[in-house]
């Protein structure tokens, strides 16, 4: 897999920006994206270094809608959790360096 692709983007929400603190970032990633992957995409086109990767998947939020019938509110994705070392700069993610 082409490391450009493997990181989609970042996830704001309240519990991403707080865990920023702590040098955890929340990223959107591509399904098939493994830790290994992650980590070598961050050395490489962000130079960040990562310590530990946490993968996690969401499932896609569905609302019943007349007999049996469902419609999808909201799509599943696969999020990763990366924390850098203490050293690393911190993740800019519009940086992105061949």
């Amino acid at each position: 897999m082409e490391l450009t692709n493997i990181i989609l983007g970042s996830v704001v929400t309240e519990k991403a920006e707080r865990l920023k603190a702590m040098r955890t970032y929340t990223l959107r990633v591509h399904p098939s994206a493994t830790k290994v992957d992650i980590k070598n995409a961050l050395r490489r086109h962000y130079g960040v270094d990562p310590v530990n990767v946490r993968i996690l998947k969401t499932v896609s939020k569905r609302r019943m809608v007349g007999r049996g019938k469902f419609i999808q509110k909201r799509e599943s994705e696969r999020r990763a959790l990366v924390t850098l070392t203490e050293k690393s700069k911190a993740l800019d993610l519009t940086s992105l360096s061949s």
